[in-house]
């Protein structure tokens, strides 16, 4: 079993904060429903704890708050898209050094839970709530690019 002692601090700050990147990943992806998506990242993490149990890794991870490192996105030119597929393959490296396959594939699965759930909060396109798709084409990309980066196939 793999606990958060198992890591350093820079290996935790990584796998903890990789599936904020993976929501704000999508959230850019398309302009409008950013109040809407927050509140569900926020509604993802509360979900995953009270499911707890699950993993002692993945108890952990959902206690310790995510931040976005500024300085990372900035030497990416401010390019979220480009940042968060490195932040996930990092995290999933580090987690493959010292973690279970069972633990990688719990944190794969909530990295995309959190990241579908954001992007099914909005819908997109439509008028007066009439219309659109619960999920536009940027962020089914932004899907794809997050579970690419997860080594898992896309999700279409």
């Amino acid at each position: 079993m793999t606990r958060k002692a198992d890591f350093n601090a820079e290996e935790w700050a990584t796998i903890v904060d990789a599936p904020l990147y993976a929501a704000m990943r999508v959230i850019s992806a398309d302009r409008g429903g950013t109040l809407r998506e927050s509140l569900a990242l926020g509604r993802a993490y509360q979900e995953a704890r009270q499911r707890h149990g699950q993993s002692e890794l993945l108890d952990e991870l959902i206690k310790s708050p995510p931040a976005i490192d500024p300085d990372r996105v900035r030497e990416a030119g401010g390019n979220i898209a480009a940042v968060a597929p490195e932040r996930l393959r990092e995290a999933i490296a580090i987690l493959e050094a010292n973690a279970t396959s069972q633990e990688i594939d719990a944190y794969k699965r909530f990295v995309m839970t959190v990241a579908q759930t954001v992007a099914s909060a909005h819908k997109e396109g439509g008028f007066l709530g009439l219309g659109g798709k619960q999920i536009s084409e940027a962020e089914d990309h932004a899907l794809d690019d997050i579970s690419n980066a997860l080594g898992s196939p896309p999700t279409s």
